[in-house]
């Protein structure tokens, strides 16, 4: 359904070390910087980016937004939630645990980036 999602940043390299962590440990590489100064993760199936804003305005985040990474197990989770606030995010919500949708259960952890844009990490049980 989605070919990319960008993101404003208001200090790309900043955003770039906490994506660049956060990435590394559900198995994805580091983020390339391009000469109009984005930041790029390439998938087989989609691309994630940040940019500062082109209108100039300051990045702000989305109120009422998630974006959520798949990881491979619980200790990916956790590990993505480590990386995160070792590298300037910010726990927010619950920490990281299950959390049951019926007799669906996942294993979740939120963050907010350097911008403040918020993040999950979720493993199906």
């Amino acid at each position: 359904m989605f070919s990319h999602i960008m993101l404003g940043a208001n200090d790309v390299q900043a955003s770039k070390a906490f994506y660049d962590a956060t990435f590394k440990t559900l198995g994805y590489g580091e983020g390339f910087v391009d000469p109009k100064g984005r930041c790029f993760y390439r998938t087989d199936t989609g691309t994630f980016a940040i940019t500062k804003p082109i209108n100039g305005d300051a990045a702000t985040h989305g109120n009422g937004s998630t974006i959520g990474f798949a990881a491979a197990s619980e200790e990916a989770v956790n590990a993505w939630h480590a990386a995160g606030v070792a590298n300037g995010g910010i726990s927010c919500e619950d920490a990281p645990g299950i959390r049951a949708l019926g007799k669906t259960q996942l294993y979740l952890a939120y963050l907010r980036d350097p911008s403040g844009n918020k993040l999950c990490a979720m493993y199906r049980l």
